[in-house]
């Protein structure tokens, strides 16, 4: 049974940090391509950051580059999204997805979401 389990979200003061995680199970991690999505009430859903399977290369929104970083930890079929210098604007709730082809067959699961609030 494919899940995407996050945690690491919660209420935190403009400027603050917080450090999201993503804990996979039923499925091959280390050959999916994993982002971070968010979607802030009345929004559609948009991608935050990206991380290939092996090589670790990264992307980001425009919107926060230079303040967040995602990272991969393969043995521990795990990701992560650092936040650091919060704003209201980045209020929203933050979703794990996972993106692969396996035999031939595209791929994508998705987490139930950590609430994520910026405000003072």
């Amino acid at each position: 049974q494919v899940q995407l389990v996050e945690s690491g979200g919660g209420l935190v003061q403009p400027g603050g940090s917080l450090r999201l995680s993503c804990a996979a199970s039923g499925f091959t991690f280390s050959s999916f391509v994993m982002n971070w999505y968010r979607q802030a009430p009345g929004k559609g859903r948009e991608l935050v950051a990206g991380i290939t399977s092996s090589s670790g290369i990264t992307n980001y929104a425009d919107s926060v580059k230079g303040r967040f970083t995602i990272s991969r930890d393969n043995a521990k079929n795990t990701v992560y999204l650092q936040m650091n210098s919060l704003k209201p604007e980045d209020t929203a709730v933050y979703y794990c997805n996972a993106v692969g082809v396996i035999a031939g067959k595209p791929l994508r699961y998705w987490g139930q979401g950590t609430q994520v609030t910026v405000s003072s």
